[in-house]
Parts: C-alpha cells; sequence; structure tokens
C-alpha cells in the first residue's frame, strides 16, 4: 500500500466514549478501522500510528472522527471546517 499523507474521515462528528481512569486505548489516526474511534491495525503501511490516551478519570470523552483535530486523540471541533471533498 502506497503511504497517503491524509486520513481517511471515517466520521464527521465526535465520537462519545465512556472512558475509565487509567485504561489504555489507543485512537486510530488513519480513520481506516472498523473498530471506530480505536485501531484495529488498518493503519499497516500508511504511515500513520494510532494514538495513545489514558484518562486520569471515569468520564465521557469526544475522540476525534474526522482525523483532523490539532487535539489528538480527542475532539477540537475541525470537523466543522473541513471541506465536503475531504
Amino acid at each position: 500500500m502506497v503511504h497517503d499523507p491524509k486520513p481517511v474521515v471515517a466520521t464527521r462528528k465526535s465520537i462519545k466514549i465512556n472512558v475509565q481512569k487509567g485504561n489504555l486505548y489507543h485512537w486510530c489516526a488513519c480513520g481506516r478501522s472498523q473498530n471506530q474511534p480505536f485501531c484495529d491495525g488498518s493503519h499497516k503501511d500508511t504511515g500513520f500510528k494510532p494514538v495513545a490516551y489514558t484518562p486520569e478519570h471515569d468520564q465521557l470523552v469526544g475522540f476525534c472522527g474526522c482525523k483532523y483535530t490539532k487535539t489528538a486523540p480527542l475532539c477540537d471541533g475541525a470537523h466543522k471546517c473541513l471541506p465536503e471533498n475531504v
């Protein structure tokens, strides 16, 4: 597979997940995972790597679904500004 420098937009909204304090989560940065927002290994040979996330509290978290956040793995609203052809 040829490296694509742009991630695939999995969804144009945040993906809300109840996370547990101290658990390790791996957020999919490439957008190819079938287990969004988490990594399933689909990034192999793409140049992307999952982002590790360990919450400090049990809480509801909005993970980025568009993969264009500047605050990975959390949603920063970037999906609201993406052009339709991305």
